[in-house]
């Protein structure tokens, strides 16, 4: 009997379970899944004026000037385009998570009275305003409301850093005002030496303290770290003469400017401003401000940072033909479509994979350092020309002294210190094609 009254209860909850899902299954979704935008008929690119109440209860107002942002108050300055450009989206696409409550009678519970935090904006014209209250006890959404209507709701928590900014979080930090893709040209001053830097053609060259190829990622990876660099804290607006010792801006730490064909801008490193920031200020403008040190450690590094280390332009793969001089005599390679051939002394066939090794060994090879002089190469061991590209050649020449190796293009002045055992490793190579 026991058994029967545990069969029929499972009967009985079975056909519950089976009418819920069957009903469940047949309901419209809820208007809290569908998840309603706060602002339904507001798109981002119509949004053309801002204003933001922190929850420090500071306002900055910002507006569109043409298709730039231009913050507006507390003082007329270039806006940070990115930043407003964020809360634009966000507002446009702010959704309500659930509906609190329809007739609160008490605000303040919500962190609403006053809202903690206020977004105010203008699209088509129309003025629009978001209020934000405390977090939820969870902290994954906040209170809402709009000050036309008495519901609050929720909102995702993550919208506070977007939407809770100073005057400081929504002003362009630009360090350096430069057109990134014209610029021609550097100077960097610090300490005793002088670095310039200068576009030729495609190509970026030294031309002090010493001439010679300048690596053009390292160079053009200073320039997008200048153009992108932004201010950690503004520490003064109008430094006089004073402060700007305060500051070791009077004699700076280093100095860069930048050249756009006539045009030009700078900015001087000062001395340090505490833990991981110095103080800075371009030249052009009268405030002073905070960087990250790790600009001011790049600016002071020695021209041989910038210096191209590889010695050849010439790669195994578009090479084709080696010529290489030792002890008074000469060997030359030629390739005929995928065939290395001897051509001097003798004509005769060669192992390709064996001058492949030699050019691979000499293309690898790098400068380890420079040097403005290198005696031995004026006498030296061995010196190499590669023919690339239809007809470009790097010519290079090796030498050792001592136990040190050397190595200088045709050209160029001064000289590469290179691994005595990359000289090894060339010698090595070219005792196998014999």
């Amino acid at each position: 009997m026991k058994g029967l009254r545990s069969f029929l209860v499972l009967i009985v909850v079975a056909a519950a379970l089976g009418g819920y899902l069957y009903y469940d299954s047949k309901r419209e979704p809820s208007d809290e899944k569908k998840q309603d935008k706060v602002f339904a008929d507001v798109q981002s690119d119509k949004i053309d004026a801002v204003t933001v109440k922190s929850d420090k209860g500071v306002t900055t107002a910002a507006a569109k000037q043409g298709d730039k942002w231009q913050e507006t108050q507390p003082s007329p300055v270039p806006a940070d385009e990115a930043e407003l450009s964020g809360i634009a989206t966000n507002l446009a696409a702010l959704t309500v998570s659930r509906v609190i409550d329809e007739q609160p009678s008490d605000y303040k519970q919500y962190g609403l009275d006053p809202a903690r935090i206020e977004v105010g904006f203008r699209a088509g014209g129309q003025e629009r305003k978001l209020l934000l209250g405390q977090k939820t006890p969870t902290g994954s959404d906040m209170y809402a409301r709009l000050p036309d209507k008495p519901r609050v709701f929720l909102v995702p928590s993550y919208v506070e850093s977007t939407f809770n900014k100073s005057p400081f979080d929504l002003r362009d930090k630009t360090i350096l005002r430069i057109d990134r893709d014209k610029v021609d040209a550097l100077t960097i001053e610090a300490g005793d030496h002088t670095i310039k830097v200068a576009k030729q053609g495609p190509d970026w060259r030294l031309s002090a303290p010493v001439e010679g190829r300048a690596d053009f990622g390292t160079v053009e990876g200073l320039i997008g770290r200048l153009n992108t660099t932004q201010m950690k804290a503004i520490v003064s607006n109008d430094a006089d003469a004073n402060a700007l010792k305060e500051f070791g801006l009077d004699k700076p730490a280093a100095t860069v400017r930048v050249a756009t064909g006539s045009a030009q801008a700078g900015l001087a490193i000062g001395k340090s401003a505490g833990e991981g920031v110095v103080y800075a200020k371009d030249l052009s403008r009268p405030m002073v401000f905070t960087v990250e040190a790790a600009l001011a450690d790049e600016l002071k590094k020695p021209a041989d940072d910038l210096r191209l280390k590889d010695l050849f332009d010439a790669r195994s793969f578009n090479t084709t033909r080696l010529d290489v001089v030792r002890g008074g005599q000469t060997l030359a390679f030629a390739k005929d479509k995928d065939t290395w051939k001897q051509v001097t002394p003798a004509a005769k066939a060669v192992d390709g994979a064996k001058v492949d090794a030699l050019i691979t060994a000499l293309t690898n090879t790098r400068a380890t350092g420079f040097t403005d002089k290198a005696p031995a190469l004026d006498t030296p061991e061995l010196t190499t020309t590669l023919t690339f590209d239809e007809g470009k050649q790097d010519k290079v020449a090796f030498a050792k002294q001592g136990s040190d190796a050397f190595a200088r293009r045709g050209g160029d002045k001064g000289a590469a210190k290179i691994d005595a055992s990359a000289l090894d490793g060339i010698i090595k190579a070219l005792d196998a094609l014999k």
